[in-house]
């Protein structure tokens, strides 16, 4: 049976060893088995309790492994400018709707992990470019309400299984109402000049591509208003990762 604590520890060994590797991969193991059974994880697709996320569901993350990158033929496809390409795994819908709620919403932050390896295994299949993942930012408020970033745990897993470092680049300037919240028409103007890199994040983006990292896209608004931080900031390209896609 496939727990947080086999997960970290799998995530762990495929990050390599550095200073300290040891005792740290040893104390995040220990902390995750002690998780496990105060709280058994229990898969959002499928409710099977003691692993957060099932073989069988598991599997359906990687339904478009073997798929060419972008839109299959047939459907319409939308990148919204400046991105030069988006990927992602699943659609808006089912597992990956359930997946996104229960990380997002219920605070099932072990699901980060499969969801941000599978992203790493689309992005890499695709054979797609970049230098440095860019987490897109909740606002601090929100953060201080969710107690974490979902993004920003979603990226760090697809940094791990890509071995493509994670910038803080961007900052979320004002508090905005939910996307989910506004039909496609209003999504825009609320998103609307909500992004800035500061110093840090300038440094950390100029003259590179950077690959914005998020749950979902749905109208695009969020993935483009960050994307144009971006490339202010000095990026020489922005491409985007999210987990789901809503068609």
């Amino acid at each position: 049976m496939e727990t947080r604590a086999t997960r970290i520890a799998g995530s762990a060994a495929a990050a390599g060893p550095g200073p300290g590797a040891g005792t740290v991969r040893a104390a995040a193991v220990a902390a995750a088995r002690v998780l496990d059974l105060l709280l058994p994880p229990r898969c959002p697709g499928c409710g099977r309790e003691g692993t957060v996320l099932c073989t069988a569901c598991a599997a359906e993350l990687d339904a478009r492994l073997g798929l060419p990158p972008g839109m299959p033929v047939g459907l319409p496809s939308h990148v919204p400018l400046p991105l030069v390409a988006h990927e992602w795994c699943v659609s808006y819908a089912g597992l990956g709707r359930a997946a996104i709620h229960a990380l997002k919403y219920d605070g099932e932050r072990r699901l980060a992990e499969p969801l941000g390896a599978a992203l790493a295994r689309r992005w890499i299949a695709c054979g797609a470019g970049g230098d440095v993942l860019v987490p897109v930012p909740v606002h601090r408020d929100r953060l201080r309400e969710r107690g974490f970033d979902q993004a920003r745990l979603i990226a760090s897993a697809v940094g791990r299984a890509g071995g493509v470092p994670v910038a803080d680049a961007l900052v979320r300037r004002r508090s905005t109402v939910r996307q989910a919240e506004l039909d496609r028409s209003g999504r825009a103007g609320n998103m609307s000049g909500a992004f800035e890199a500061g110093t840090a994040g300038a440094a950390a983006v100029r003259g590179r591509w950077a690959i914005l990292v998020d749950d979902v896209m749905t109208t695009g608004a969020t993935l483009r208003e960050a994307a144009l931080a971006l490339h202010a900031a000095g990026a020489v390209a922005v491409s985007a990762l999210t987990v789901a896609r809503e068609r």
